[in-house]
């Protein structure tokens, strides 16, 4: 059993990734003077505008560019891991990676995630852009003994993603983290916490959800316990936010309600 205190860092990335860095470095600060153990910010943290265009291929990096090598100095000097969503560059031209960064407070790179379910929904043609991820990527890394798994945004719409993230006999994540630019519409911050919620009750698994702010995206950053209960919430302001992941707390829960262990099926990537 553990605790981890995480920050979710709310906020409308730029593009500008030094300003976005700068952002990030305050919100750091704060963290880290909070108690927090982790901060995790929104779905292209470091660009973005309203419309995903080739300035976004333009704009992309390599891991080992200077985006997260700022990424790498601002954990270290903040005393704080860190999860990040970047615009990774791509071997394909006119392309990029949609990529969680995974960063411990030593500055080492704990583990990477490339979005596999690309936003091709409601009006958006990610894959026009966008490179996908492997569907058998598993990113799960431990921070002070708490197993920390990641998804991205629309990843949030496959039940599947979140199971194997949760699951024992795979990733055996205490607490999912899903950074995210959940588009504004009708219906979609009902979507957001409804889907959020259920990912929890399901896996019995905490789960952060951390969106940018409007314009473009509903902000509602939250934090759930393995009863999908919210015990911490944002509005559409940004801000900082800050909860303690307690893995009691999801004994518990499991012992009640086993339905992890109950289950029949078993969930594979498609060829």
């Amino acid at each position: 059993m553990g605790t981890l205190t995480i920050a979710a860092a709310q906020f409308t990335p730029v593009d500008d990734p030094d300003a976005n860095l700068a952002t990030i470095r305050d919100a750091s600060t704060e963290a880290s003077a909070r108690g927090a153990a982790l901060l995790v910010t929104p779905e292209y943290s470091s660009y973005f505008t309203a419309e995903i265009d080739d300035r976004f291929a333009g704009a992309a990096q390599p891991l080992d560019g200077p985006f997260v090598d700022g990424l790498r100095g601002i954990a270290r000097e903040a005393g704080i891991a860190l999860v990040v969503g970047t615009a990774e560059s791509s071997p394909e031209a006119g392309r990029f990676r949609n990529t969680l960064v995974a960063v411990l407070a030593d500055g080492t790179i704990a583990e990477t995630y490339r979005k596999v379910h690309l936003y091709d929904a409601f009006g958006s043609s990610e894959s026009d852009r966008i490179e996908p991820g492997d569907p058998g990527q598993l990113p799960v890394f431990e921070l002070d003994g708490v197993r920390i798994g990641l998804e991205t945004c629309y990843d949030l719409r496959f039940p599947e993603v979140t199971r194997r993230l949760a699951a024992p006999e795979h990733g055996a994540a205490d607490v999912v983290v899903l950074p995210a630019e959940w588009v504004r519409g009708p219906g979609k911050e009902a979507h957001w916490r409804t889907l959020l919620a259920a990912r929890a009750i399901e896996n019995t698994v905490w789960v952060v959800g951390v969106g940018q702010t409007p314009p473009v995206g509903i902000g509602a950053s939250v934090v759930l316990d393995p009863s999908g209960v919210a015990v911490a919430a944002a509005g559409v302001q940004p801000g900082l936010l800050i909860a303690t992941i307690d893995t009691a707390v999801t004994e518990e829960v499991r012992r009640v309600n086993p339905s992890l262990a109950l289950r029949r099926y078993e969930v594979l990537p498609r060829t």
